[in-house]
């Protein structure tokens, strides 16, 4: 049997409560009383952790910095499959956007913190489609990194206007364009087992 999970630490049910604060409601919106007040303990115990508000809100980001990790299926498919992602996130209720652009929009580029922090977050995902399209061989892999990511967040600013998880299928469909025009062979899914299904059974 596997051992109980440790309890959380003090610092950590903050951070996990400022995150969905912040995320959920905005950075401006949320203040540190509010943070306090719904852990139900005092903003002298919240600053023993986090010294500031902006202490608490790089902390914040840091922990949704999460790098994303190549899988074992063709690299094509990884690339789309983001997209696959994006609608099931989208269709999520508590899908507010993307946190660092949200951030960033919030506070201003003259917080140099949060937007360092932004901006790496933005480069590791290019970085991701970079090293899948090396992968495949494509000549332009750094400049189609860019239009790919330039896809995704441009279908994360359609769905908040829109209200609309398809937005994640149209960037699929213009993704899957890009990526034919640099020579990789892109085929659906379904149209790939049909195919194979009638090699197998003709």
């Amino acid at each position: 049997m596997a051992p109980p999970p440790a309890p959380q630490t003090m610092k950590e049910r903050i951070l996990q409560t400022a995150d969905k604060l912040f995320y959920l409601q905005g950075i401006r919106a949320i203040g540190v009383d509010t943070i306090a007040a719904e852990i139900g303990i005092s903003k002298r115990t919240l600053y023993n952790h986090f010294p500031s508000k902006d202490a608490l809100i790089k902390a914040y980001l840091e922990r949704r910095f999460v790098h994303a990790s190549p899988s074992d299926k063709p690299p094509a498919e990884q690339i789309l499959a983001t997209f696959d992602s994006l609608e099931r996130r989208f269709a999520a209720r508590d899908f507010r956007g993307c946190p660092f652009v949200n951030a960033v929009a919030e506070l201003g580029p003259a917080d140099r913190a949060v937007k360092k922090i932004a901006i790496a977050f933005k480069e590791s995902r290019r970085l991701w489609f970079r090293d899948r399209l090396n992968e495949l061989g494509v000549a332009e892999a750094d400049a189609l990194a860019t239009q790919l990511v330039l896809l995704v967040d441009g279908s994360i600013a359609q769905d908040l206007v829109r209200d609309d998880p398809a937005m994640a299928r149209a960037a699929k469909e213009a993704a899957k364009v890009l990526l034919r025009n640099a020579g990789v062979d892109v085929e659906d899914a379904k149209v790939a087992k049909e195919r194979k299904d009638a090699i197998r059974h003709p």
